[in-house]
């Protein structure tokens, strides 16, 4: 009586064959077939992110202000 592992070494040499191809074609896609931004779009975009966020960020606080006042001023009706 001993330990039978040999059903397992062509299971798990499958699925490391399937990890491999996975990575493989990964880095393909990504080096032949994924089309970067250039350096000039890449900073065009950021600083759009940058000004929306601020716009947003900004609006959020006027608002939040304007409810404070005007819950301040109805609570201290009563």
């Amino acid at each position: 009586m001993g330990v039978r592992i040999s059903p397992l070494l062509p299971v798990f040499s499958e699925n490391m064959n399937k990890i491999k191809t996975y990575f493989q074609e990964a880095y393909t896609e990504l080096v032949h077939k994924v089309t970067w931004p250039t350096w000039t779009d890449l900073k065009s975009s950021s600083i759009v992110v940058m000004v929306a966020s601020l716009l947003i960020a900004v609006v959020i606080f006027v608002m939040d202000f304007c409810f404070q006042h005007i819950f301040e001023a109805i609570y201290g009706l009563f």
